[in-house]
């Protein structure tokens, strides 16, 4: 009885980690397991002369998928989002811009992103001042005044925040609101925006230490927003409140001069409800066919946060077919920097051979990427097209990028079905081309993610 008794707590102790520095005895035995190996001088000799990209080229995959797709929707030129991250707005606006061309019979027709982005960075600093104020009674060391501060306002997003924004501010041609200089080259505003607002988190607190009133903070509150407001115009113009448009169609044929609100033109031009287009989500890291929502994630105090169903790719595959067979262009997202060959413009899993350079194999799943942040959504881009076997089983898709004209076919991506396996995350999806048992999906409570969720990755 004592030798079981004994058996026991010693089966009960704690596994107890030893750690240990790089000794020269731990050094000696990495260095002789690296002689070992018998290193490729060749390989290491071209690998110290020769760019990276180049040295892992897979020679085996020069054949590069042809430029033919079976189902294409129709539309028009490629935008560019020069050094910005609003590729989300790109890709969203680039889902109705077909829609707005074929209705007025356009060569032709770009939605204006800077004004939507105006708007999404005053909205974004409420958001965030507004959290400060929430969260005013707590350390800063706490992890959601840590998360805020740390993610005081971006330039990325996703479609969930471009609904936000096209509900409540409307749609107006790049022509009323263009680029500006700070428009196309981000960095330098998301810069003094992040200084002030993070000077402004403190300022806050201070007054709620010093027990100021609600009322107070929130006209404190104002007052630095409307700072923000001033910033912005100085750098990307003031919004219009009112304008004067006319369509020319693809004849220099010109329509009558008519007076706009930017909401009145987005119910003329885009007579869609934006509540009929669902996120999916491929997250095997997640239960699928469960409804989520990402705390936090949205650009409006009153809009909608990031939710979405999460359901394997290959469930969504045939409802991406059968839109674009329709005629409707998709919001998507994924991993672009993962096996893109910039050369071909392509997307595929066999383009770089990193195992045969360094013989390490490379084991990790799409659900263990999620988890160890090796993966996520980087960029935004919107589907147009897909080719498909004999059998109308995709095998290839075509990505309207926001990159400007250079590469295949004057700015698109081509991308492989299994590289849409491993690197795709979202997709946006009309709900006319959704089954019914997905979209009662929808019915379900949404399970709620923390904002510092590894899924929260917004696309730039």
């Amino acid at each position: 009885m004592k030798k079981i008794l004994v058996s026991i707590t010693l089966l009960a102790l704690p596994f107890i980690f030893v750690a240990q520095t790089i000794t020269p005895e731990v050094l000696n035995k990495i260095q002789a397991s690296y002689k070992a190996s018998n290193p490729d001088k060749a390989v290491i000799n071209t690998l110290l002369t020769t760019d990276f990209k180049s040295m892992t080229s897979n020679a085996s995959n020069t054949v590069k998928p042809d430029s033919y797709f079976k189902y294409r929707v129709k539309s028009a030129g490629i935008t560019d989002q020069k050094s910005s991250g609003r590729c989300w707005l790109f890709a969203s606006l680039n889902v109705f811009r077909p829609v707005v061309i074929e209705k007025y019979n356009l060569s032709d027709f770009e939605f204006s992103q800077n004004y939507l982005f105006f708007f999404d960075q005053l909205e974004k600093a409420n958001l965030f001042l507004q959290g400060i104020i929430e969260t005013a009674d707590k350390p800063l060391e706490d992890r959601r005044v840590d998360w805020l501060l740390k993610n005081a306002i971006g330039d990325g997003g996703v479609w969930g925040g471009f609904v936000n924004l096209v509900d409540k501010y409307g749609l107006v041609p790049a022509e009323i609101m263009p680029e500006t200089n700070s428009s196309n080259n981000t960095r330098y505003l998301a810069s003094i925006l992040t200084t002030i607002l993070r000077q402004d988190a403190l300022e806050l607190r201070k007054a709620f230490a010093d027990k100021k009133s609600a009322n107070d903070m929130q006209q404190l509150k104002i007052k630095m927003l409307s700072d923000v407001y001033k910033i912005l115009v100085y750098n990307l113009g003031e919004p219009p409140t009112t304008f004067t448009y006319r369509f020319i169609d693809k004849s220099k044929v010109a329509g009558e001069y008519k007076e706009y609100t930017p909401l009145s033109f987005r119910e003329e031009v885009l007579s869609v409800n934006t509540a009929d287009y669902i996120m999916f989500m491929d997250d095997p890291s997640r239960e699928y066919y469960k409804l989520y929502e990402i705390e936090f994630d949205r650009n409006t105090q009153e809009g909608t946060n990031w939710k979405y169903i999460n359901i394997p790719a290959a469930d969504m595959k045939p409802m991406a077919l059968a839109s674009i067979q329709g005629g409707d262009a998709m919001y998507f997202s994924c991993d672009v920097g993962k096996q893109f060959d910039r050369t071909s413009s392509t997307l595929d899993v066999n383009n770089y051979d990193y195992e045969s350079v360094y013989g390490i194999k490379l084991t990790m799943s799409k659900k263990e990427r999620i988890q160890t942040f090796e993966s996520g959504s980087t960029h935004g881009m919107t589907l147009v097209a897909v080719d498909t076997d004999n059998g109308d089983k995709p095998v290839k898709w075509l990505l309207e990028n926001s990159w400007g004209s250079t590469g295949f076919d004057g700015g698109h991506l081509i991308m492989t079905d299994k590289w849409f396996d491993e690197y795709m995350f979202r997709i946006v999806i009309n709900k006319k081309y959704v089954p019914a048992k997905i979209l009662d999906i929808l019915k379900m409570k949404a399970i709620m993610l923390p904002p510092w969720d590894p899924m929260f990755l917004e696309d730039k």
